[in-house]
């Protein structure tokens, strides 16, 4: 049985920035690959994709994961013939839907307006390109711009043409380039009549063909062009297009089949698998292999190349709590590979990453990568040379802070001196502590694992200190000032200022690592089960006085409307699990039910909010399957029925 026909890659893709239903691409990429590829239709922005349009400007050579962080290292290839275009506004083409195919491991696009068809399948680094045109005009393959600097030069010996383009968005990068080679097969290659126009970033290169079927491999590499140049050769060789595909086809189906589940129908079935996909797509690999074979990579803090495996695109504010749960049952072997990349950074640069695009970004809070390494440690993934690196980590960010913010805990100095970080220093201040607890508490589970007993007892009491900011009159978590004081005037409602992407509802009840002691504050576990049915019943209210406007999250959460649960982003994705956690398993397996049937579908508006590399998938493969990580770093799932009628995990039973 095949998987890849219930994919949609489609999946999220229908949104905007004042309504997310996935903010995703369709990438066709390999797992984990370095290089993705998708239809460029319209640049709204960074949003530069849409599934209803009836038109597009090319073929992206794309990094991006977000439309809120943009993209790096990024190109745009668009077949050409008459009027040949110098950017995509203008070299746009009508494409039909019935000529196109977006798989993950192939792309089929007919631009009318040259009358080619254009294929594409990838490999980790690279992709096979193949284009068909309808008629006898001259043809060119351009290479158009989208972020940064271009660069190209034409080898007529190789018929490659070679680019560079520095382009990148937000995060911190020194010396950036992303090399490509783009090679043609045969005497495809038309060199006396390609040209090169414009500089800098307008800088386009249009290279000539000779025949109607046109073979292309294009490599990347983020050192050098030979790099670029030595992916290709190994990564395509000698290989036809038709038998790259199929190396991509087969990749993807072992992926996919590492969970097979007999569905209830089939949009169970579509659902799941679309959302499996995403599983797989981040984070990405950043290194590569040299001559000898050897792992190399760009180190985005100095500029320079250093050995050692390296993994990017990935905000662990939002995968911890799903994403890599998951990666231990089904991808144990890619998550250590993982780990060891994160701990480069820490190596290369002094800090764990927190959310990296390529470099870091750090647009958003605190350091949750503790999380997947308590995961990691305590499922037996990772090498203890690794974690204990990784524990050195984890301890400095607990007790440093870096003159930029993008990079460890903020507030981490105030957190020891006060037992929580005060609401004048620091935005987001309820999020940042309670972060910071459940932080410390990772630390403690890493130092159990190898053996560091009175570390694991220091940071044990340290990971209460969530208590510091309960408010018993309200039932809620609230900031604090530098003398204790809370602020007069309190609106449970109100997001923003001292709670990230969220009110008091929604960012109130994390602690996973200590639900007993959550429950004894509010004076039993009785006690806190209502107040999560109060959650759920109280409607879904907001005040914007945090931000000043309406954040995306605010619509999604009342127009999917399950009360103060907004499932549209994750500080919402543990409550319905606290139910079981506390002692009501039936109410979990209601409210888990009604979510997963009702905010999700295999559509193109599919997700109820932002599906953040993987993690709204994961959570939605988890909880049909009936099982739930409440505390990343516990080996402990909660159970519950599943929706779905049977599920095999690595072909186990489950």
């Amino acid at each position: 049985m095949k998987y890849i026909p219930y994919v949609n890659i489609n999946m999220g893709a229908k949104s905007h920035p004042r309504r997310s239903y996935g903010n995703t691409l369709p990438l066709t990429q390999m797992p984990f690959g370095m290089a993705s590829f998708c239809p460029q239709t319209e640049v709204k922005r960074a949003w530069f994709y849409h599934p209803d349009h009836e038109f597009a400007e090319g073929i992206r050579l794309t990094h991006q994961f977000s439309p809120w962080i943009g993209d790096y290292g990024a190109v745009l290839m668009m077949p050409q013939n008459d009027v040949i275009a110098n950017s995509g506004d203008m070299a746009w083409s009508g494409v039909r839907k019935a000529d196109t195919v977006q798989r993950p491991d192939y792309l089929k696009m007919h631009f009318l307006r040259s009358d080619c068809t254009f294929e594409l399948t990838p490999t980790e680094r690279c992709a096979a390109i193949r284009l068909t045109f309808g008629d006898d005009r001259p043809a060119y393959l351009s290479l158009l711009p989208v972020l940064g600097n271009y660069t190209y030069r034409v080898d007529p010996e190789t018929a490659t043409v070679y680019g560079t383009t520095d382009g990148h968005s937000l995060s911190y990068t020194e010396n950036f380039k992303m090399y490509f080679a783009v090679r043609f097969v045969g005497d495809s290659l038309d060199a006396a009549r390609t040209y090169a126009v414009g500089e800098g970033g307008s800088a386009c290169i249009h290279a000539a063909v000779k025949s109607r079927t046109v073979e292309i491999r294009v490599g990347t590499s983020y050192i050098s062009e030979e790099m670029a140049v030595a992916a290709v050769d190994r990564e395509c060789g000698a290989l036809s297009f038709e038998q790259l595909r199929s190396r991509a086809e087969e990749a993807w189906e072992e992926k996919l089949h590492r969970v097979e589940i007999e569905a209830k129908d089939e949009l169970q079935m579509r659902t799941f698998y679309s959302c499996l996909y995403r599983v797989f797509l981040f984070p990405r690999k950043a290194y590569e292999l040299d001559e000898n074979q050897n792992s190399v990579h760009y180190v985005p803090r100095d500029g320079s190349v250093r050995p050692g495996v390296r993994y990017t695109d990935n905000c662990f504010w939002d995968t911890a709590r799903t994403l890599y749960p998951l990666l231990t049952l089904i991808a144990p072997e890619e998550y250590a590979e993982m780990l060891e990349g994160f701990v480069t950074d820490y190596a290369d640069g002094g800090w764990l990453p927190r959310c990296t695009s390529m470099g870091e970004v750090g647009c958003m809070p605190s350091t949750l990568i503790d999380g997947v390494i308590a995961e990691a440690a305590v499922n037996g993934i990772g090498k203890r040379e690794v974690l204990e690196k990784a524990l050195e980590g984890m301890i400095y960010h607990a007790n440093h802070e870096a003159e930029d913010p993008r990079y460890g805990r903020n507030g981490a100095l105030s957190y020891i001196k006060y037992g929580y970080v005060p609401r004048e220093e620091h935005r987001e201040s309820v999020n940042l502590t309670q972060d910071a607890a459940y932080g410390d508490w990772c630390i403690a589970r890493v130092a159990e694992v190898l053996g560091h007993y009175e570390l694991m007892d220091e940071y044990l009491g340290r990971a209460k200190n969530y208590q510091n900011i309960f408010d018993p009159s309200t039932g809620f978590m609230r900031g604090k000032d530098k003398d204790g004081n809370m602020a007069e005037g309190f609106d449970p409602c109100v997001w923003g200022g001292e709670y990230t992407e969220g009110s008091a509802w929604q960012n109130s009840f994390f602690v996973p690592h200590d639900v007993d002691g959550l429950a004894a504050l509010y004076g039993g576990r009785e006690a806190l089960m209502q107040k999560l049915d109060e959650l759920f019943a109280t409607p879904p209210r907001y005040r914007v006085h945090g931000y000043g406007f309406e954040i995306h999250e605010m619509t999604e959460m009342a127009l999917v409307d399950f009360g103060q649960m907004a499932i549209s982003n994750q500080p919402s994705f543990h409550l319905p699990f606290m139910f079981a956690a506390l002692g009501d398993v039936e109410k979990t397996a209601y409210w888990v039910k009604k979510l997963t049937e009702e905010a999700f579908s295999p559509e193109d508006d599919g997700y109820p909010g932002d599906e953040d590399t993987g993690t709204t998938s994961a959570w939605y493969i988890l909880s049909v399957l009936g099982m739930y990580r409440l505390c990343p770093g516990k080996r402990e799932w909660i159970t519950f029925e599943p929706s779905v009628k049977s599920a095999r995990i690595l072909g186990k039973d489950i």
